[in-house]
């Protein structure tokens, strides 16, 4: 090994809820790890104005506030936290290779994967210009709908998570319109029968988003357009949620680790183990189902146990 070239005992990729969690065990644990945060540290929860949802934070808190502390926490017990994001690996052979930013090699014993994964959006400005405003644009009905109670909203999809968006919005707000861009649903039977048995769900089918309405600071209404007719239409409305899916950020890692057809990591039932021994994967990069803060940042304590135990079963193998 040249001397440009780093070793490190632990590496987390990512800085969300699970890249920081899975330091802050770390740390405790004496592995010296070295967090690089990535393109957008302190990940999707930056773009979150209000949390009110995770544990800890009666009063609530912003996404960015939130992180932060998360942050200041992790490097209170040690953790390195670094700028910079992960460019390319190598997983074949004893030894984890890293590269940051296409210079810099790094050798780890073990590594934690918390690269999350991206919601997408439509792309209309509009969209992104209240999105980042935090002024009524939002890809998660759990993580939001709570602030849209006795409201009216526009939800935009047609699998299975727009379904079940749709229906937990239905039981928070006045009315949710529905908008299809197709004339059939994608999603399973039993969740399109779900919204289509609630009484406050209008679904708009041949229908797709023209503009995200609004007076500057949030959103006041949609504009939509029907495909087949052409016609448009303004639908009033305080909240606009986009279920159209999520990428996760796992393309680097495509040669060496088992994927879905989505690109989420398939992780060993029960545990944050890959099948590349000393390679762990934490939150929204391996999680299409519940893609929450608090099971993130729980999944990045379990990655964080399974490398300590991993690394304890190497330095002590006849007691492991």
């Amino acid at each position: 090994m040249s001397d440009s070239i780093e070793h490190v005992k632990c590496l987390i990729i990512g800085s969300g809820p699970a890249g920081y969690t899975a330091a802050i065990y770390a740390s405790r644990a004496n592995m010296h790890p070295v967090l690089y945060q990535g393109t957008q540290p302190g990940g999707q929860l930056t773009t979150t104005n209000d949390v009110e949802n995770y544990p800890g934070y009666p009063d609530g808190i912003t996404g960015p506030e939130m992180m932060m502390e998360f942050q200041k926490q992790a490097e209170r017990f040690g953790t390195d936290v670094r700028h910079g994001w992960i460019t390319k690996v190598d997983f074949n052979g004893p030894v984890h290779k890293v590269w940051v930013n296409d210079e810099t090699e790094i050798h780890c014993d073990t590594v934690i994967i918390s690269t999350g994964a991206s919601a997408k959006y439509l792309g209309l400005p509009s969209e992104q210009k209240y999105l980042k405003l935090g002024g009524g644009v939002s890809a998660c009905a759990v993580c939001d709908g709570f602030f849209y109670r006795g409201q009216e909203v526009v939800i935009v999809g047609a699998g299975d998570s727009a379904c079940e968006e749709a229906h937990y919005l239905s039981n928070l707000c006045k009315k949710v319109t529905m908008l299809v861009r197709r004339d059939v649903f994608r999603a399973s039977k039993i969740m399109e029968a779900r919204v289509r048995n609630a009484e406050n769900i209008e679904i708009l089918h041949n229908t797709e988003t023209v503009e995200v309405l609004g007076d500057g600071q949030v959103v006041t209404g949609v504009k939509a357009r029907n495909k087949v007719s052409g016609e448009e239409i303004e639908i009033p409305a305080t909240g606009f949620f986009v279920a159209i899916g999520h990428k996760p950020n796992t393309d680097i890692f495509k040669d060496f680790l088992k994927m879905d057809e989505t690109g989420y990591i398939i992780n060993k039932p029960g545990t944050s183990k890959t099948e590349i021994e000393g390679v762990f994967v934490s939150g929204d990069a391996a999680d299409h189902v519940y893609r929450q803060a608090v099971t993130a940042a729980g999944t990045g304590c379990m990655a964080a146990l399974d490398a300590e135990r991993y690394l304890a079963a190497k330095e002590n193998p006849v007691e492991a």
